[in-house]
């Protein structure tokens, strides 16, 4: 307490202390990054800042103690790991106001996700968005955020798992969530934009969630290079498990080719490969060529009745060369080799470091 002694008044100083400890060094850690007051924020973006499992810690207690109303965390690539989520979802289970939840590009894998499981399947978890996109999670962090969404279905409308790799069934125990009516997510996104609207469009056609199927028959189709550059976005996606892609009779050209490379030389699990009764020409086959020659998986190509001359002979050839031990069967029926190409594959399957068994000519 002060004395003026010039007018005999007393002033008294007051210290107000709402917060604990923890919880009010986390508010001045975050008022010197956003020069505000959080307790007075409902939303709150520290983005792209090295906070690292100690500050999140921190910004934790804060969210945890009753005088913080933030309803909106963005944490996008901060260097948060399974020791964050642990942190997390303390917060997920103490009846905080937090309504979304953006921790994407975050090194986070399944060990993370099923820490974030314990808070998600907690009845006093109020989130209703959850983004977790490009964070590492592979199918058993699929399965932890499968499990804790029907454990408490009531709360989560929208999950972004855009990025990750959900291997053979990620994909279907999230989708079977989205097909029960006591599960209120109503927005899985998983998919990029462009995949999302290739998988929009192959259901329309097929009736069927294309990400649920293994092998895709679009024969007889006019898709044309822009349906196909649609289907390529989606071969493309690290969600999509197609291994068989049947595209005969579906008025493809050489742009169509080039879609089709890009997915070749990517790392999707395309085996099969059917582009039968197209008119492709050389240029196309050259095209398709590139996409053989790095990375490609594919064992079986059909390319049948595709306008096929000397020149891309020599290009199949060529690539197969560049990356001889994945492809095992190729169908050239009904295409022109010329003097010449013929005896460009022929040589291919007398060469022993060679898996080709198959050439039908």
């Amino acid at each position: 307490m002060m004395y003026n002694r010039v007018c005999g008044i007393r002033t008294t100083r007051l210290v107000f202390k709402f917060l604990g400890p923890a919880a009010e060094e986390a508010c001045q850690y975050v008022s010197g990054i956003v020069g505000e007051n959080p307790l007075l924020l409902r939303e709150l973006n520290l983005s792209e800042r090295e906070l690292g499992d100690t500050r999140v810690n921190q910004i934790a207690a804060l969210l945890k103690d009753k005088h913080c109303k933030l309803n909106t965390l963005m944490l996008r690539k901060c260097g948060l790991t399974e020791e964050s989520c642990s942190a997390l979802a303390t917060v997920l289970r103490s009846n905080s106001s937090l309504k979304e939840l953006d921790i994407s590009n975050n090194n986070l894998q399944d060990s993370g996700v099923k820490k974030l499981q314990n808070g998600l399947e907690n009845t006093n978890c109020s989130l209703e968005k959850l983004r977790l996109s490009d964070c590492s999670i592979t199918e058993e962090g699929y399965k932890a955020l499968a499990s804790a969404l029907r454990s408490n279905p009531s709360h989560l409308i929208e999950l972004d798992l855009r990025g990750n790799d959900p291997g053979q069934s990620g994909v279907k125990e999230l989708d079977d969530l989205l097909q029960d009516h006591s599960c209120s997510l109503k927005t899985l996104r998983f998919l990029s934009p462009a995949a999302d609207e290739a998988c929009q469009y192959v259901r329309g056609i097929v009736g069927k969630n294309p990400l649920l199927q293994r092998e895709l028959n679009l024969s007889e189709r006019e898709l044309g290079d822009t349906g196909v550059n649609q289907i390529a976005a989606l071969l493309q996606d690290k969600h999509c498990k197609l291994n068989t892609l049947m595209l005969s009779k579906c008025d493809l050209t050489e742009g169509s080719c080039s879609a089709l490379a890009s997915v070749l030389s990517s790392d999707s699990k395309l085996k099969y490969l059917d582009l039968s009764n197209n008119n492709l020409q050389d240029s196309g086959v050259k095209l398709l060529s590139d996409g053989l020659k790095e990375n490609c998986k594919l064992e079986r190509l059909r390319l049948s009745n595709c306008s096929i001359t000397e020149g891309g002979y020599k290009a199949l050839a060529s690539a197969l060369r560049s990356n001889p031990s994945h492809l095992i069967e190729l169908d050239l029926r009904g295409n022109y080799p010329g003097q010449s190409g013929v005896k460009e594959l022929d040589d291919l399957l007398q060469d022993d470091s060679f898996k080709l068994k198959h050439i039908r000519s």
